[in-house]
């Protein structure tokens, strides 16, 4: 269980460019106990677990989301059941991490739009490359300037973009989501 807990602390930290001395700090650990969770060498414990979710701003049990699992399919397999929801439903957007593991080159999204809904304003550009397909409903995607309508089975890619999203339909739309580097 350490070693997945690790890799994902380490994916989470690296994609914010946060450094092990900052998050040791906001924890209160010591830089060499983190880069030891990390490496999988000690097991935070849940309190850490805690002071360490807060401040990635997940909650605990994604840390979790396989324990049950059998050791050889933790980081390579995750089961439909063990899809941890990421982001509120307020906001218009609810997503769950499709990924095994944060440590791969890439990371896969199942994002929901809700009906009659859109982006608080523009996302900015990250290093990062985004692309995905629309399983279902309708989606309008603006991207750097270019505002295009999405239909099932439609898919998009771009690479370090300004993007914004609109779903006026009444119905919601779904779309798989891929974003390398993780950004989670």
């Amino acid at each position: 269980m350490s070693k997945q807990i690790g890799d994902d602390i380490r994916a989470l930290r690296k994609s914010r460019g946060i450094t092990l001395k900052d998050l040791a700090s906001a924890v209160g650990r010591s830089v060499g106990w983190l880069s030891q969770v990390e490496r999988g060498q000690t097991e935070p414990s849940v309190r850490d677990l805690a002071r360490i979710a807060e401040n990635f701003g997940i909650t605990i049990s994604f840390f979790f989301r396989s324990a049950s699992r059998r050791e050889e399919e933790r980081g390579v397999i995750l089961r439909n059941e063990d899809r941890m929801p990421i982001g509120s439903s307020e906001t218009g957007l609810t997503e769950e991490l499709l990924s095994p593991s944060l440590s791969g080159s890439f990371e896969m999204i199942r994002s929901v739009f809700a009906p009659r809904s859109a982006s608080e304003g523009t996302v900015p550009a990250h290093p990062a490359e985004d692309g995905g397909v629309l399983i279902s409903g309708r989606l309008s995607l603006t991207i750097g300037t270019l505002e295009v309508d999405l239909a099932p089975g439609d898919s998009f890619q771009f690479n370090e973009q300004p993007y914004s999203w609109r779903n006026d339909a009444d119905e919601p739309a779904v779309v798989i989501w891929v974003v390398s580097p993780p950004i989670y």
